[in-house]
């Protein structure tokens, strides 16, 4: 007998969902490495992929926003999943300020997203009987990703209280700001849709000169120039401006490397974070060992 079929739109969705799966359920990734989900175009054989689904997990609040039609005309065949939705009420939200959904970029605060595992354990369980034990491994996940949140917030501790700005080239970092103590200035909004422009790049540029700022980070989904602008606009003011590294922000790493994973993600993201800004990462806590372990990284 196959296994049954999930279909996950992202990587942050779809990584968690296969631990909990294990081997009851084939979990598929939609949208890779180096994808932005605010643009994607679902192509005729993801829309294959999700009729023969035997389940869906989206992030939802809108992420997703070009497969609204498509989730709208699979309602009712399938089991389809919201996970930020169902993740975090009303209240955990932050609002955008461009537009009438909420920041959808929830995977920023590990403790908030650890609320997606008993969802998806649900789905799982009722899905598939195979599946009974769904329920077990998302607690194992949860206190996981509890480590993680906890090892963030000892890590930016770090960092010298005027240097905890973090500038990036869209507004993904709400939530990582809001949890881990740090200012966020994004030079585009919460959505990539629209382009950057000179005045976007100059409000930056005035920020990054008046207080200081030492560095910019550019993301794994997103054109650089933008933030190639404002450092070479910076240096003509005469301030050093460097780049702080590469953050994942609306997708993870290659599948198959510690940071196609999400706690690899977040661990990649806080180390280049607490290091570019002058502060020292923690020791990985014995929560986060076996992680470490399977990727063969440093505690």
């Amino acid at each position: 007998m196959a296994q049954p079929k999930v279909v996950a739109t992202i990587g942050m969705v779809a990584e968690p969902a296969s631990r909990i799966a294990a081997a009851c359920a084939q979990v598929e990734t939609m949208m890779g490495a180096g994808i932005d989900p605010h643009l994607y175009q679902p192509s005729a054989g993801d829309i294959r992929d999700m009729s023969e689904a035997d389940a869906i997990l989206y992030a939802g609040h809108n992420l997703e926003g070009q497969l609204g039609a498509v989730l709208g005309k699979l309602s009712g065949r399938v089991p389809i999943l919201a996970v930020s939705e169902a993740a975090a009420p009303a209240e955990e939200l932050i609002a955008s300020e461009e537009a009438d959904y909420p920041d959808p970029h929830l995977w920023m605060d590990a403790a908030l997203w650890s609320g997606i595992a008993p969802p998806i354990a649900e789905v799982l369980a009722d899905m598939e009987e195979s599946c009974a034990e769904a329920p077990a491994r998302a607690e194992a996940l949860v206190a996981e990703f509890t480590a993680l949140d906890g090892w963030i917030k000892q890590s930016m501790a770090s960092i010298p209280e005027e240097s905890r700005v973090l500038v990036t080239a869209h507004d993904a970092f709400a939530y990582y700001g809001r949890a881990y103590g740090l200012e966020v200035l994004g030079i585009q909004g919460v959505s990539t849709e629209g382009e950057a422009g000179i005045a976007d790049i100059r409000r930056i540029v005035d920020l990054v000169v008046k207080r200081d700022i030492p560095a910019i980070f550019l993301e794994s989904t997103i054109n650089p120039r933008t933030v190639q602008a404002v450092i070479a606009a910076a240096v003509e003011r005469g301030h050093t401006l460097t780049l702080g590294g590469e953050l994942f922000s609306d997708a993870m790493g290659e599948p198959g490397t510690a940071t196609g994973t999400y706690i690899g993600m977040l661990h990649s993201n806080t180390l280049s974070v607490v290091t570019a800004l002058g502060g020292t990462p923690a020791p990985l806590p014995e929560g986060l060992a076996d992680w470490a372990a399977r990727w063969d990284l440093d505690s």
